[in-house]
């Protein structure tokens, strides 16, 4: 099959293409660079089966036929990034899936959209279900990145329901691994950056505060089962494992062997409280799971991060 994948260069989109191409199919990955890195498609330069297109999603484009897929995965994820671009935070969200959609339509292809778990917003219902409609504070620093992803939610399903088109919705708790941006903002990749480098570990609030997360293999695999299923409503992928962020800076510190200290800043608007994915529809439609145990996923993300922070040499 010929699938078009929007945000291809990112980290999440850049290990689709990879299991795409594994899988036989052919890949247009397009990114228009704004927060997707190019290294992390420099390994697909040449391939025969994969092209890459530079554009921006939230203007037209075509691509000839045969497209069997469309995946819509361009989005400023991190805080740092849709803090920093709210606005091409909320286009990407709207304008950008209007496109994607649209491109699907014309070519009949399939359409899946990530979405996140921060539909649920700081969440009264724990763990979230698919069924939980989320608390969101529709007007905070934080609602141009909830809301792009509700309205995209929304934009698809009105597509499928009016004109029939098959579609998808992952809902995304969080996910680590390789390629992850040290300067990312979030916690995993921040953790690591600062244990690596000998530098505190920061943790805003008084660590309380709960997450879940999932390496990217096992994230990757739950999209490309969720793709070829007939569930059109959300579902939650992510990993059920349950830990408090003091907890897990601890967990970095044992990993690394770092001597760095834990200081405390004080916590973001709207923070979550607590993240956790109730996982039983993936589990029940797509036999779907996590596999990769936190400290496997954590040791193969420090390996490519010491990489990074190596210094270069002659």
């Amino acid at each position: 099959m010929r699938f078009v994948v929007s945000g291809a260069a990112g980290f999440i989109g850049s290990h689709l293409c990879d299991r795409l191409l594994a899988e036989g199919h052919t890949v247009v990955g397009v990114d228009n660079f704004l927060t997707g890195a190019r290294s992390n498609l420099a390994h697909l330069a040449g391939r025969p089966h994969f092209q890459s297109i530079e554009h921006d999603v939230t203007r037209p484009f075509d691509v000839d036929p045969p497209v069997d897929g469309v995946i819509h995965m361009a989005s400023l994820a991190s805080p740092k990034d849709y803090l920093a671009h709210p606005i091409a935070t909320l286009e990407v969200g709207s304008a950008g899936t209007s496109v994607m959609l649209n491109l699907a339509r014309r070519r009949g292809a399939r359409f899946l959209l990530t979405s996140t778990s921060e539909c649920y917003g700081d969440p009264a219902v724990h763990p979230q279900p698919e069924t939980y409609w989320g608390n969101v504070n529709p007007v905070g620093p934080r609602s141009c990145y909830d809301e792009s992803k509700r309205f995209a939610e929304a934009l698809t399903m009105a597509y499928h329901r009016a004109h029939g088109l098959r579609t998808n919705i992952a809902r995304i708790f969080n996910t680590y691994g390789p390629r992850m941006k040290l300067n990312d903002g979030r916690v995993v990749p921040s953790f690591l950056d600062q244990a690596l480098r000998g530098e505190p570990l920061t943790v805003f609030g008084d660590g309380s505060q709960t997450r879940s997360f999932c390496y990217v293999s096992d994230l990757v695999d739950g999209l490309y089962r969720l793709m070829f299923s007939e569930e059109r409503y959300p579902v939650n992928l992510g990993n059920p494992h349950e830990m408090t962020i003091l907890e897990f800076a601890r967990y970095i510190q044992r990993l690394t062997g770092s001597r760095s200290a834990i200081i405390f800043e004080p916590l973001p608007e709207d923070d979550p409280r607590q993240r956790r994915p109730d996982i039983t529809k993936a589990r029940q439609l797509l036999g779907w799971e996590p596999r990769i145990s936190l400290e496997e996923g954590l040791r193969r993300t420090i390996e490519h991060f010491r990489s990074a922070l190596a210094p270069v040499r002659p």
